[in-house]
């Protein structure tokens, strides 16, 4: 067994005639350079795997009468730092594996005649040297997947499927996975790793395939969100430096990717919304001024976890794995800093992480409103005002256009006024928040995370804190809020859709101009949409085997033996021969389709397709079961173009020109005919319009998408161009020919259905 050099020599017991500095290979009465495997009658500062008269520190492959530097294999009668494999009479610093008569400092394989300081083991293990730097152990994917964590990875690993439309994907989690970070994406592995401590439950109690099961630990399902966005949109992979530590300029492009990616998956998946500001609210904000400790010598400050592969593992949290400039600071020097050092790159830092995601449509001004006034005095108005302009230019970047965001990083740097090329700078002694003392920074951060966890639309309580218990009143309060919501959406629905023998819809500033007969490209769009949602609606039958003692079931011998056994030993019988199949149908999910087209003056392009799109959706609905829409216009009035349950015979013509919008009666009269905010059925809101509403109708349209996305619907916004205006929640898609409306639609409700 070969041992470690300690350098550590002690006094040794025999004579030396010269020194030697290297082992040697023959009898030496001189300085011996080379090893020996001769006797030794020098001191040894390394190990000897036979007795020893005189320390050596080297081997030694021939006698020698001189000390010697290297480990010897011959015996030795003086001391050894390192482990023997042979007796020795001096003391040992290491662990040996032959019987000492002398002193030693770490555990011994045999048995000593001395005192020693280290237990023994007898297993001839060298331990490693006082003060020496032991290498991390590499942590092994799905190591700590044991006992309750790996059924529930299993659920995550199902669930995430619905997050990203990804089939290749697979979650662990555990307690001490996710690379230091609550949680971790590793492209090359398409692995996700979460940290289970953020879990606060008995994992065989969670079953995060069921919606209502999340709320219990909606930290850590938004962390899983933000990771699945990560997998979804992030496909690019940032450069690695030479020295290790990413530089300023890609630490800058993982800031900006992080409202990136959230601000494409809320437009992708509305609904995540609220998850996303719980990982943010308990997670990414709580990062700013958490105090850090030593960094470890396997991962050093300011370095982005890797995969096994070693392809870099994007973490939730800060985007390139560390703290700010200024905690990072601290720990890497051993003390810990609770806030960040007010510098323009820090600043720029919590700009990236949290004006960017108010931007994006994750948290809203007025919870960040404290913060911007303190990055303000920092980097002054235009400064800001010039970073901004480039998270927008990031939330519009393609997925794929890695360049591009590296660029980005690059301009970020060049307006702090930091070299890009270099890693992040250091807070200059005496800045406020350097030295561990909080900043304004850090307390404007704080502000920002209790406005968030104490928002409405926020399921999630701060790291460490408890949820505070409603109170009946609270919840009378919110049943009498939900009771009026609904009352007013009824009287909506019965004024929109309300039968009459009259043609009250071609009376006032907003009508139904006429009908016309459906063209033939019209019709077979109809039936290959029908055919679509069919197919999409679809559910294989799911087979269960259940096992008993008793029939009925089909008969297993082996069960039977076994049984038959078991009563014979006198024991209980725990075999159960008989197996049982059950399949069973899954009953398809019902579909709801509301469709509500602005009839301003600007929308004047898109009342034909609309008109179409809404004749044709109609049309398919009624072919399929349990399908149902509903589609309406909205000017100075709203008026019906398609009735629920009703299949349209003739296409309904509208004309486009009045002068304001009631947009709030709109989606309160689809809300109540389809009951779109009623779970138990896929349901999809898809709005056409600028978005340029007057007031009050922007403050009191936000408040019923919230609700309609809180509970569940999705909302999809045809926007006619890029400076159209799409609220908070909605799925933005512009679209710049008309004619694609109705395909656009149809493909929206197919998704829906299908992940229903």
């Amino acid at each position: 067994m070969t041992a470690h050099i300690v350098a550590a020599p002690t006094t040794a017991t025999a004579p030396a005639t010269a020194p030697a500095t290297a082992p040697a290979t023959a009898p030496a009465t001189a300085p011996a350079t080379a090893p020996a495997t001769a006797p030794a009658t020098a001191p040894a500062t390394a190990p000897a795997t036979a007795p020893a008269t005189a320390p050596a520190t080297a081997p030694a492959t021939a006698p020698a009468t001189a000390p010697a530097t290297a480990p010897a294999t011959a015996p030795a009668t003086a001391p050894a730092t390192a482990p023997a494999t042979a007796p020795a009479t001096a003391p040992a610093t290491a662990p040996a594996t032959a019987p000492a008569t002398a002193p030693a400092t770490a555990p011994a394989t045999a048995p000593a005649t001395a005192p020693a300081t280290a237990p023994a083991t007898g297993t001839g293990t060298a331990a490693p040297a006082p003060g020496a730097a032991v290498p991390a152990p590499a942590a092994v994917a799905g190591a700590g997947l044991r006992g309750a964590w790996l059924p529930l990875s299993a659920a995550f690993t199902d669930a995430v499927a619905d997050l990203t439309d990804r089939q290749d994907l697979t979650v662990q989690c555990a307690p001490g996975l996710g690379q230091g970070a609550p949680g971790c994406f590793m492209p090359a592995l398409a692995t996700i790793e979460l940290d289970g401590t953020h879990l606060r439950h008995r994992p065989e109690t969670c079953d995060p395939t069921r919606p209502a099961d999340r709320y219990r630990y909606p930290v850590l399902w938004g962390v899983l969100v933000h990771e699945a966005a990560h997998a979804t949109h992030t496909r690019w992979t940032p450069p690695t430096t030479l020295t290790g530590a990413p530089a300023a300029a890609i630490d800058a492009a993982l800031a900006l990717e992080e409202s990136r990616i959230e601000a494409a998956q809320i437009r992708r998946r509305p609904a995540d919304r609220p998850w996303l500001r719980a990982a943010a609210s308990s997670l990414v904000l709580a990062d700013f001024f958490s105090p850090t400790g030593t960094s470890s010598p396997a991962t050093p400050p300011g370095a982005t976890p890797t995969s096994a592969s070693g392809t870099p593992a994007t973490g939730s949290g800060s985007p390139s794995g560390k703290a700010p400039a200024g905690a990072g600071v601290g720990a890497a020097a051993g003390m810990s800093t609770p806030g960040a050092a007010m510098t323009p790159w820090n600043a720029g830092y919590a700009a990236a992480l949290l004006l960017a995601r108010t931007d994006a449509g994750i948290l809203t001004s007025a919870e960040t409103a404290k913060l911007r006034e303190v990055i303000v005095e920092v980097l002054g108005e235009s400064r800001l005002s010039a970073l901004s302009a480039l998270w927008h230019i990031a939330h519009t970047t393609c997925d794929t256009d890695g360049e591009a965001m590296l660029d980005l990083g690059r301009r970020w740097c060049r307006i702090i006024g930091t070299r890009p090329d270099q890693p992040v700078p250091v807070p200059p002694p005496g800045t406020p928040g350097a030295s561990g003392d909080p900043s304004p920074l850090v307390k404007a951060i704080g502000e920002t995370l209790i406005a968030v966890h104490n928002a409405s639309d926020t399921p999630a309580t701060a790291p460490g804190t408890a949820a505070d218990p409603a109170t009946p009143t609270d919840r009378r309060e919110e049943r009498r809020q939900e009771k009026q919501a609904r009352d007013q959406a009824q009287r909506a629905a019965r004024r929109v859709f309300a039968p009459s023998t009259t043609p009250t819809t071609r009376r006032g500033p907003t009508t139904i101009t006429g009908t016309r007969p459906p063209q033939p490209a019209e019709q077979a769009a109809a039936r290959r949409l029908a055919r679509q949602l069919r197919a999409a609606a679809h559910r294989d039958r799911v087979t269960t085997r259940t096992t008993s003692a008793t029939p009925p079931g089909r008969l297993s011998m082996r069960g039977a033996l076994a049984a038959d056994a078991q009563r014979a030993a006198g024991t209980t019988p725990t075999a159960q021969p008989f197996t049982q199949t059950i399949r069973r149908h899954v009953p398809t999910p019902p579909l709801r389709i509301g469709i509500a087209c602005d009839v301003s003056g600007s929308m004047n392009a898109f009342a034909g397709p609309v008109a179409s799109a809404a004749w044709i959706i109609a049309r398919a609905a009624g072919h399929v079961p349990d399908a149902v829409s509903a589609s309406v216009i909205f000017g100075a009035r709203v008026r019906a173009l398609t009735r629920p349950g009703h299949t349209p015979a003739q296409v309904p013509e509208f004309a486009a020109t009045d002068p304001c919008e009631d947009f709030t009666t709109a989606l309160d009269a689809l809300d109540a005919a389809l009951e779109l905010t009623r779970p138990g059925a896929a349901r999809l809101l898809v709005i056409v319009s600028d978005g340029k509403f007057k007031d009050p109708h922007p403050t009191l349209g936000q408040q019923r998408l919230d609700r309609l996305t809180t509970a569940g619907c999705a909302v999809l916004w045809l926007a006619p161009d890029r400076h159209a205006t799409v609220l908070n929640g909605a799925h933005r898609l512009t679209l710049t020919d008309p004619a694609q409306t109705a395909d656009t639609i149809g493909a929206a409700a197919t998704h829906a259905l299908r992940n229903a």
